[in-house]
């Protein structure tokens, strides 16, 4: 991993409560607000100016145009929803550039455990327990905040326990 366990300690003050946010928001209504994307970003921009050399903090906000770009086409053809991109976007700059083949695992991982547990919780008796959710109903659709969240939560763990 590229980025610092200190810097991934730092990230983790905004990561974990917005992370949570943005799941429980997605599942719930299916959106990803705004307040919970401008949230992460103010936390990098914040939180970032310390954890991390200047440099790599600049380049952080290209990487997050970047992906605000890619995620900008991709919600243009109907790939993801437009919360989902402006969420990616502004947890790209977290992400270090030389971790980017980790990160597309973890993804996979995460984005296959999430959908695996959503589509089973809701053929079971644990729907019942959130009875009014919008992802239960929402068809084909999918709460990608969920796997998104857990992805982000999941490499800055992982690079926290990792060390370095």
């Amino acid at each position: 991993m590229v980025l610092s366990a200190t810097a991934a300690w730092w990230f983790m003050i905004v990561a974990i409560p917005v992370g949570l946010w943005v799941a429980y928001t997605d599942l719930s209504r299916m959106k990803i607000t705004n307040a919970a994307v401008m949230t992460l970003f103010a936390g990098y921009v914040v939180l970032g100016y310390f954890a991390l050399p200047l440099e790599a903090y600049l380049w952080g906000y290209v990487h997050m145009i970047v992906v605000l770009i890619i995620g900008i086409a991709l919600n243009a053809v109907g790939a993801v929803g437009a919360g989902d991109a402006k969420f990616a976007a502004a947890a790209a700059p977290m992400i270090a550039t030389g971790d980017i083949a980790p990160l597309l695992y973890l993804f996979s991982l995460c984005l296959l455990g999430g959908w695996a547990i959503h589509r089973i919780a809701r053929m079971t008796p644990l729907r019942r327990l959130a009875p009014d959710w919008a992802s239960w109903t929402s068809g084909r659709r999918f709460p990608m905040g969920l796997p998104l969240a857990m992805t982000l939560l999941a490499y800055l763990g992982l690079v926290i326990y990792r060390g370095y």
